[in-house]
């Protein structure tokens, strides 16, 4: 068991690289990279460098190169983080590259195939598995799916999922989305559909880099409630929160442009992912633009928070990273997957990733677990279940006997055959009071079963013996008309009572059993059956992975101790040994200044393309203000501009002006 909280933790950082492809291949693209899995290192070698330029070396906490297989990344690394988060811990897993590279596999990978599945449906397996094996424990899952499409938010398993959803934060929980939506979920094959529905309306498009590109930011939303009885007594509840996020690709505009061979547009039922194939040239450099720029926010971020210098972090510069802002820097445990390209043409956004992946390194979060917050869903369940519970004892649905019917003509009717008498019922009412004869007495389902079809049974008993009484009645020629009426009024009467009481009754019963079957109780099969030897199986993947990860870091602690030692090395048996140590020495130090000069250098060539890519929106911006003083100008009344200019307000919230409504108080539209 996880400690409740830690004082901090830094966010893991994994690379991944995908084999060439087979059009990389035609084109005679040769692979520069290389990965050490032992090491955790990943080596990029420029294609264009002089004779004698050094490759460069990157270190990360595991690396995995294009023969590793799903379940290595899955076991390794995302497996301690989930369960994590089944112990109350927020979680965030994220693939960042360029477009291409393989961050929808990464996350989603081929569902049909087992081998082949990706973090998320493993994810969703590790989730109910681990539910269908707790004790005594009571849990709620609910997903939500949304994208961020041009810097704005959708709801993906919304009827409306074009419609642009807003952002809002609260002192208590953070920063959330408005009229988002969010379904219980008690399965595999319940989650995996909620998630197929928000694919088929999420924008994706072809571009000369990638024919199925991610054209938006998808992040798929799990959270796990657990209730369980502490040693107090208490009912505690603790709130895991996981966040998977397909980041769109980080991509040039000359080299992701649209692919017009192709024609493909962005695809997005909801209507707003582009539209047909002719605008298809038009959208695309507009979404790389947008995506760009929640990238380079992104980036900024990590920036400030790896530099621990600056006191301001510019959550707010784009949605992805206000969303993201627990994940970095916050109440969260957070991995970075950074999927690379290895061909040669890709060297400058290989480049860029291993960067920005060696940046996030060193920030730190400061997860705690969610424990008993104020707005869990799992208790207003718990507490919505007991009142309908309450109200079936009180009908003799659960636990009690029915009320006996009585007439003026006949006596009161006992209860029909079958029914369970008081001290059978009594029992089952205080089976919690009575540990001691709990393995001799039926389990609760079975007995509300039997309950529900003994009431039936009587409630059908007694729409009989009514009829019986009606009959009866109607032969009885001792009564005079008038008398009679009344009667059969009155039978009537408590015969329609009845029918309205069996209605109410299964209404009540109905909704009862749909709450109760959206909570999922520990010890209770919800997949197939796992037997103990899978169980050991999954017990002895996970020692192979931390065994492994403990190899990892021995190595590097290995090769640091290594370069100490050489360093504090003063004594040498000979001059000719003290030679060769300094001059192995002294070259080990210079292919350090020359990998420095060259970093100096690549970072200088990088300034100056953002600055000319700066510089380029800078103008394109001044070009659009300047036409739009020249039309205000000669086409816009200023008193139309004066009314324009007093309906504008700043929206703090959203960082944006906005408009304020035509309607004043009064009521009455303004025409101007």
């Amino acid at each position: 068991m996880a400690s409740k909280t830690k004082a901090s933790e830094a966010l893991k950082v994994v690379a991944r690289c995908r084999p060439l492809s087979r059009k990389e291949e035609a084109a005679g693209h040769e692979q520069i990279l290389t990965m050490d899995v032992k090491l955790g290192q990943v080596t990029l070698r420029n294609p264009r460098a002089a004779p004698g330029e050094l490759p460069k070396t990157f270190t990360f906490d595991a690396v995995y190169d294009a023969s590793s297989k799903q379940a290595d990344l899955y076991d390794e690394t995302v497996r301690p983080l989930i369960d994590s988060v089944l112990q109350g811990f927020n979680g965030t897993v994220f693939a960042y590259g360029q477009t291409g590279t393989g961050k929808t596999y990464t996350m989603q990978g081929t569902w049909v195939e087992p081998e082949l599945r990706g973090v998320i449906p493993n994810a969703f397996e590790h989730i109910f598995t681990h539910i269908s094996r707790s004790q005594n424990q009571q849990y709620l899952v609910r997903a939500s799916y949304l994208e961020i499409y041009q810097e704005e938010i959708r709801d993906l398993l919304s009827k409306e999922p074009g419609k642009r959803l807003e952002l809002k934060e609260n002192p208590e929980t953070g920063v959330y989305i408005k009229d988002l939506s969010s379904f219980v979920t008690k399965n595999v094959k319940e989650i995996e559909h909620v998630m197929n529905l928000g694919n088929q309306t999420r924008a994706v498009g072809s571009t000369h880099m990638n024919e199925l590109s991610s054209r938006s930011h998808a992040i798929f939303v799990i959270t796990v409630e657990c209730s369980e009885r502490g040693s107090d007594g208490q009912e505690h509840i603790r709130v895991g929160k996981l966040n998977l996020v397909d980041l769109a690709g980080s991509e040039r505009q000359n080299k992701a442009g649209p692919n017009t061979a192709g024609g493909t547009a962005t695809q997005s039922t909801g209507g707003g992912g582009g539209g047909g194939g002719g605008s298809s040239g038009g959208e695309r450099p507009k979404e790389a633009s947008k995506i760009n720029l929640s990238l380079s926010a992104l980036g900024n971020v990590i920036a400030a928070l790896a530099g621990n210098r600056s006191t301001h972090i510019p959550y707010r510069d784009s949605k992805l990273t206000r969303l993201l802002q627990d994940s970095l820097g916050g109440n969260a445990k957070t991995i970075m997957v950074a999927t690379l390209g290895p061909a040669s043409h890709s060297y400058d956004e290989s480049l860029s990733t291993l960067r920005f992946a060696n940046r996030a390194k060193n920030i730190k979060n400061k997860p705690r677990v969610n424990e008993d917050p104020k707005d869990t869903l799992l208790r207003e369940f718990q507490e919505e279940i007991a009142r309908l519970k309450a109200q079936l004892e009180k009908r003799g649905m659960l636990g009690k006997r029915p009320r006996r019917k009585s007439s003026r003509r006949k006596k009161a009717v006992s209860a029909p055959p079958g029914y369970p008498e008081g001290p059978v019922i009594e029992a089952w009412v205080a089976e919690e009071e009575d540990d001691n004869n709990n393995n001799h007495r039926p389990p609760q389902p079975i007995l509300e079963s039997a309950l529900e079809k003994n009431m039936e049974n009587y409630l059908q008993e007694q729409k009989e013996r009514l009829e019986e009484e009606k009959a009866a009645i109607q032969d009885d020629r001792s009564l005079v008309s008038e008398e009679k009426q009344k009667l059969l009024e009155e039978k009537e009467k408590m015969l329609e009572d009845l029918r309205r009481e069996q209605q109410a009754t299964e209404l009540l019963a109905a909704k009862y059993k749909a709450m109760e079957s959206k909570l999922l109780i520990g010890g209770r099969n919800i997949m197939d059956h796992t037997n103990e030897q899978q169980k050991m199986l999954e017990l002895k993947r996970q020692e192979i992975a931390e065994q492994k990860r403990r190899e990892r870091e021995m190595q590097q602690e290995m090769m640091l101790r290594d370069e100490e030692t050489m360093e504090l090395r003063g004594t040498y048996t000979s001059l000719q040994q003290e030679v060769e140590v300094k001059t192995k020495k002294l070259k080990k130090l210079y292919a350090k200044l020359q990998a420095v000069k060259a970093e100096i250098q690549d970072q200088h060539d990088e300034y100056i393309r953002v600055r000319q890519d700066l510089e380029e929106a800078q103008n394109e911006q001044t070009r659009e203000l300047k036409l739009k003083y020249l039309i205000i100008e000669n086409f816009i009344p200023p008193e139309e501009k004066n009314k324009i200019m007093n309906r504008l307000f700043l929206d703090c919230e959203e960082e944006q002006w906005k408009f304020q409504p035509l309607v004043p108080a009064g009521g009455l539209v303004s025409r101007w």
